[in-house]
């Protein structure tokens, strides 16, 4: 009987100059977030220009983007990547407030999540733009 492939993990990349921020990120979406989800491993990123170095050097499968960040807010950051990566992961931007939602779709994030993190928000915009880039 052949031993079955263990599933890869899901390369989650999480920005925000703010440890904090990234800290709730990673506690809100857990090691596993759905049963039928490889574990996910978090790379964590403090700066802008690294998001943009590990763009080149890694496969995401997510990207995760405070826009509360500065120098480099994570809308802007989206915007840049969406219009410069062909096929550019699915992002997720958290924003300061809910009325900011358009900010989101101007960066052309495929979801928003507004500060303060809510845990099953967070994991339901994760778990949709996953569902999403699967089936397309």
């Amino acid at each position: 009987m052949a031993e079955a492939k263990r599933p890869a993990a899901l390369r989650v990349l999480v920005y925000s100059n703010d440890a904090d921020t990234r800290r709730q990120v990673m506690l809100a979406l857990g090691r596993r977030p759905h049963p039928e989800l490889p574990p996910i491993e978090y790379l964590e990123v403090a700066t802008g220009p690294i998001v943009l170095e590990h763009m080149d050097a890694h496969e995401l499968d997510v990207l995760i983007l405070d826009g509360e960040s500065a120098p480099t807010g994570g809308l802007g950051l989206a915007k840049q990547l969406k219009d410069e990566i062909a096929d550019c992961p699915p992002i997720v931007v958290l924003t300061g407030r809910p009325d900011d939602a358009w900010l989101a779709n101007w960066s052309r994030a495929e979801a928003a999540v507004s500060h303060p993190l809510d845990p099953i928000r967070l994991t339901d915009a994760v778990l949709g733009v996953l569902r999403n880039r699967s089936a397309a």
